[in-house]
C-alpha cells in the first residue's frame, strides 16, 4: 500500500561490479539516494560515471552475470534487487517506467505508434479493445500530439524526433507509474523541441505526482527541472543536495569543475587581423529535393533557399537553428557531398581567382577537397574501425602524393597540437573515449592543411567538461593556424563560445545574421528571439555562490 511519507525510490549502498580487465572494478560503488513523490532528482556526471548503470539497475535490466552486485533498491518499500524476473515484468510500465535517449532505437519500427502504446495496455490491464483505444488517444492528447488518430496510425519513421519522444513519454506514463526514469531524453533534440519536452515532463509529473530520476549531462536542463542534484564521478557519489546548493555553491572539486565547464552566454567581440582575405563566399545557395510519392504525388522541399554569407581567414561563422532548418545541408553543399540546385560556392584561390565548387564537375573536385575539410558529429562512425590511428591520419596526405615518412612526421606533430600522445598512432578507434576520438578526427582533418574547416555538430554528443576542452582546442587551432571555420550547432551556449559571426537558419533560409555578440545581445528576428527564450537555464547563474 502506498505511503505518502515514504520515498518512491530508495537506493541503499548500491555497488555494481564490472567484468575483469576493465579500467576499474566497479561501475558504481556504495551509492545511496532517494527520490520522493512528486520530486525530480537529477543524476549528473561525465560518460562512464555510472548514471545509466544505476537506471538499468533500478529497472532490472542489468545482466545477472555481472560480478559483485550488492545493496538494495526499494520501490515504494519493495526490494527490486530481490524481485523475480516475472515480478519485474509486472512492475515495469505499471509502477516504474523509463524514457530512453534515442526513441528511434527504443520504438519498434514495424509497429504503428498507437499499437505500441496499446501493447502496454494489453500486457498489463484487462481493458477491452474500445477502452484501450480511448486510453491511447487520451494519452496522445495529454502529451500534446496533434491529430491523435493520425499519430496513432503512423510508424515511428513518419514522425519528427520531438514527436517520437512524446510517444515514448506517452508509453511511459499511460499507466500512471510511481517512478519515471528519464535517461538523457532531450540530448538529441534542438533547443525549442527540448524546451517543449521539458515543459511537458514537468506538467505531467506534477499532474500525476510521479517521482522522476532524470539523467543528464546538460546543466541547463538541470537548472530547469531539478529539485535535488546528485553528482557521480567514476561510480562514486561525490555530492548530493538541493539544486540551489549544488549548482550555486558546489562543494566537491569535481562538481566545481563540471559547473565551471558550462558554456556561458557572454559573447565578446573579437577583431579579425587587418585585411583578412575572404576564404569562402556563398552566394544565393539553393538546394531543392523533389520527392515523388505513390500515385504520382509530388513534394518539393527547399532545404536551402537563397543562402549567402562569407568567411574570412581566422574567422568562425556559426550557423544555428532547429533540426531541419538546413544547417547541415549547407555544409554538405559546400563540400559537395550533395550537389547544390543553384547559387555559387566560391573558394578563394591563388592570384585573386575563385573556384566555384557548386558548379564544378566531379572530376575536377579532387584537388579542391584537400582545401576544405569537415569534422562530423559522431567520431566513432567517422573513423575506420579497422585502421590504426596512424594509418587513418596519413591516408589522406599519402593519397595526395605526400611521402609516407613525411606524413607520419606531420601526424606526430598534429597529435601534439590536439593534446594526444604519439602512442595513439598504434591504437584503434575503439580504444579511445568519445572526446579523444573527436580530437583525432580534428587532427585527421588538419592533416590535409585545409584553408576551411567545417565542424558539423562536432561537440554535441560530448560531456560538458570534454566539450569545453574541444572548444578550447578549436579556438587555439583557429588562432594558431588562422583557419576559416564554419561551425554548425543547435547549442546556443556552444555557439556563443566560438563564433565571431552568427547566421540563424529557419526552414532553409537565413533569417538573421551579424556579429555574434550583437545577435546574442539583441536578437531582432522573432525566430531568433524564440530560440534564445527556449534555452534551458538561460538566466541561471551557475556557481554564483561558490
Amino acid at each position: 500500500m502506498n505511503s505518502p511519507d515514504r520515498p518512491v525510490l530508495e537506493v541503499h549502498g548500491l555497488t555494481i561490479g564490472l567484468p575483469a580487465g576493465g579500467d576499474r572494478s566497479t561501475a558504481v560503488k556504495d551509492v545511496s539516494f532517494t527520490v520522493g513523490r512528486g520530486e525530480i532528482v537529477c543524476l549528473v556526471g561525465e560518460s562512464g560515471s555510472g548514471k545509466s548503470v544505476i537506471a538499468q539497475a533500478v529497472m532490472g535490466l542489468l545482466p545477472r552475470s555481472l560480478p559483485r552486485q550488492s545493496g538494495r533498491v526499494l520501490l515504494d518499500g519493495e526490494d527490486l534487487t530481490a524481485a523475480s524476473a516475472s515480478r519485474l515484468r509486472e512492475l515495469r510500465a505499471t509502477r516504474l517506467s523509463m524514457i530512453f535517449q534515442e526513441p528511434m532505437t527504443a520504438l519498434n519500427p514495424v509497429m504503428r505508434c498507437g499499437e505500441q502504446i496499446d501493447e502496454v495496455l494489453r500486457q498489463h490491464t484487462s481493458l477491452g479493445a474500445t477502452e484501450r483505444q480511448q486510453k491511447v488517444l487520451g494519452i496522445l492528447r495529454e502529451v500534446l500530439l496533434p491529430e491523435p488518430e493520425r499519430i496513432a496510425a503512423s510508424y515511428p519513421h513518419q514522425l519528427s524526433g520531438g514527436q517520437r519522444q512524446r510517444i515514448m513519454i506517452a508509453m511511459a506514463l499511460v499507466l500512471d507509474p510511481l517512478l519515471l526514469i528519464a535517461d538523457e531524453p532531450t540530448t538529441a533534440l534542438d533547443v525549442t523541441t527540448q524546451a517543449q519536452i521539458l515543459k511537458l515532463i514537468l506538467e505531467l509529473q506534477g499532474r500525476h505526482g510521479t517521482g522522476v530520476l532524470f539523467i543528464t549531462h546538460d546543466f541547463g536542463v538541470v537548472a530547469e527541472v531539478a529539485h535535488r542534484v546528485a553528482v557521480l564521478r567514476l561510480g562514486d557519489l561525490v555530492e548530493i543536495g538541493a539544486k540551489a546548493d549544488v549548482l550555486g555553491r558546489p562543494q566537491a572539486d569535481y562538481t566545481k569543475m563540471l559547473i565551471g565547464s558550462v558554456p556561458t552566454l557572454r559573447v565578446e567581440a573579437r577583431a579579425l587581423p587587418p585585411g583578412a582575405p575572404v576564404v569562402l563566399a556563398v552566394k544565393s545557395l539553393e538546394k531543392t529535393y523533389d520527392e515523388r510519392r505513390w500515385f504520382g504525388q509530388r513534394r518539393v522541399v527547399h532545404a536551402a533557399k537563397a543562402v549567402s554569407f562569407e568567411i574570412r581567414r581566422g574567422q568562425t561563422l556559426g550557423i544555428v537553428g532547429e533540426s531541419g532548418s538546413g544547417k547541415s545541408t549547407v555544409a554538405r553543399c559546400i563540400v559537395r557531398l550533395v550537389d547544390p540546385s543553384g547559387g555559387e560556392v566560391l573558394l578563394a584561390g591563388d592570384g585573386g581567382r575563385s573556384d566555384d565548387i557548386a558548379r564544378m564537375p566531379p572530376a575536377r573536385l579532387r584537388p579542391l577537397r584537400r582545401r576544405v575539410q569537415i569534422v562530423f558529429q559522431d567520431p566513432y562512425r567517422s573513423l575506420n574501425p579497422r585502421l590504426s590511428i596512424g594509418e587513418a591520419l596519413i591516408e589522406g596526405p599519402v593519397n595526395y602524393g605526400l611521402a609516407r615518412r613525411d606524413a607520419l612526421e606531420r601526424a606526430r606533430e598534429l597529435l601534439k597540437l590536439v593534446r594526444m600522445d604519439a602512442s595513439a598512432m598504434d591504437r584503434y578507434p575503439h580504444q579511445f573515449s568519445g572526446g579523444q576520438r573527436q580530437r583525432l578526427c580534428i587532427a585527421r582533418a588538419l592533416m590535409m592543411e585545409p584553408e576551411l574547416l567545417i565542424a558539423d555538430e562536432a561537440v554535441s554528443a560530448l560531456d560538458v567538461s570534454v566539450q569545453a576542452q574541444v572548444l578550447e582546442l578549436l579556438a587555439e587551432i583557429r588562432s594558431r593556424l588562422q583557419l576559416a571555420m564554419l561551425f554548425i550547432t543547435h547549442d546556443l551556449r556552444v555557439a556563443s563560445q566560438v563564433c565571431d559571426q552568427l547566421a540563424v537558419m529557419s526552414r532553409g533560409e537565413v533569417v538573421e545574421m551579424g556579429p555574434a555578440h550583437e545577435v546574442f545581445a539583441a536578437p531582432r528576428h522573432a525566430y531568433t528571439q524564440a530560440l534564445f527564450a527556449a534555452l534551458p537555464g538561460r538566466d541561471y547563474a551557475f556557481g554564483a555562490g561558490a
